[in-house]
This record gives structure tokens, sequence and C-alpha cells, in this order.
């Protein structure tokens, strides 16, 4: 068995590919937004101690805003969160059930309607308050 000892890529070719992703490779302004390298703004030696401070600093306004929300019961009242006791999973089934629920309701009430006749005669409509002479 022998093996072929030519070189896999010629020096001209590497060199084409290296160029070609110099080419497209990202500015430091675009590396330095993705957070890929960072500021330069401050002193190598200080940039660990800045980055501690930053992450401190989030840190802190993170719990001084879950500190400052609303409690569930305050959401329930401003209607934020529905006032049910359903589990998370359960919650658009009740919503569609109670729903559906209000829906036959109203059309059985909508079907038990009184008669024009029965409410003039109960005295709820006036004679010229009848919809049928509309």
């Amino acid at each position: 068995m022998s093996v072929d000892q030519r070189p896999l890529t010629t020096h001209h070719e590497r060199r084409n590919s290296l160029e070609k992703h110099l080419q497209t490779r990202p500015d430091v302004q675009d590396l330095k937004n993705r957070h890929i390298l960072l500021d330069t703004n401050v002193a190598p030696a200080l940039q660990a101690a800045h980055q501690e401070l930053a992450r401190q600093r989030a840190t802190d306004d993170l719990k001084n805003k879950l500190g400052k929300r609303p409690d569930r019961d305050q959401l329930v009242e401003r209607n934020i969160l529905p006032a049910t006791n359903a589990a998370p999973a359960l919650q658009a089934q009740a919503r569609d059930l109670e729903r559906n629920m209000l829906a036959d309701n109203l059309e059985h009430k909508i079907q038990n309607r009184p008669e024009p006749e029965e409410l003039i005669s109960q005295g709820i409509l006036s004679e010229d308050e009848d919809p049928r002479s509309a």
C-alpha cells in the first residue's frame, strides 16, 4: 500500500481561500456590538472588574424590578390574569367552557323571551312601544 505524498491543497489555493475569508471578515465595531470583542475603552487590567460591575448592576436592577412587581391578586384585580384556580394547562379549556356556557345561557334566554303582548299586558311596554308596529 502506498501513501500519496502530494500536499492536499496547493499554497496558491490556500492563499486564495484566506483572502476570501478576510474579505468577508466582520469589522471590529460589529464584533463589539455582538459582544464577541470586549470594548477597549477600559484598560485591560480593569476589564474584568468592569464586566463584574456591569453584571452586578444588571442583577441589582433585576432584583429591584422583581421586588416592585405586582402580586397575583393585584393582577387579577386589574384583569391582567384570569381569576381561575385551574392549572395553567387547563386554563384555555376553562375559558372555552365558560364562553360556551355563557353562549348557551344567552341562547336559552333569547328562546324564552316573552312576546310583546305579554310585556304590554304586564305594563312593561306601552301600546305605542309595540315592536311589531314599527
